[in-house]
């Protein structure tokens, strides 16, 4: 079973759902369609449930992080953490030079 599946596929897995729950024949609650459509496809329940969710916040459907939500916080947290390091670098140098500085030069 494959950790990373295409988009498209997620997004035929999620209609799947979505279409079975607007006919609704049966009356299924969306955890028990999901249940059924999950094995139907080789993915796990739980893989799918997080996929609807997720595709009902991007929809507006329900509140939360949207997907570019999501990739621009981790783009933003690794540009952090990346100038944070880089800010560590420049006051470790600084200091450095600093103390090259005050050492008293022999005449």
């Amino acid at each position: 079973m494959p950790s990373k599946y295409p988009q498209a596929f997620k997004d035929r897995a999620v209609r799947m759902v979505q279409d079975r729950l607007e006919a609704d024949e049966a009356g299924l609650s969306r955890y028990q369609v999901i249940k059924e459509t999950a094995p139907k496809l080789n993915v796990s329940i739980e893989g799918l449930r997080r996929w609807v969710e997720q595709a009902e916040v991007d929809a507006g459907k329900k509140p939360g992080a949207t997907t570019d939500a999501q990739a621009e916080i981790r783009r933003l947290k690794r540009e952090n953490a990346e100038l944070r390091r880089a800010n560590e670098i420049l006051k470790t140098a600084s200091a450095f030079f600093a103390a090259e500085l005050d050492r008293p030069t022999p005449r």
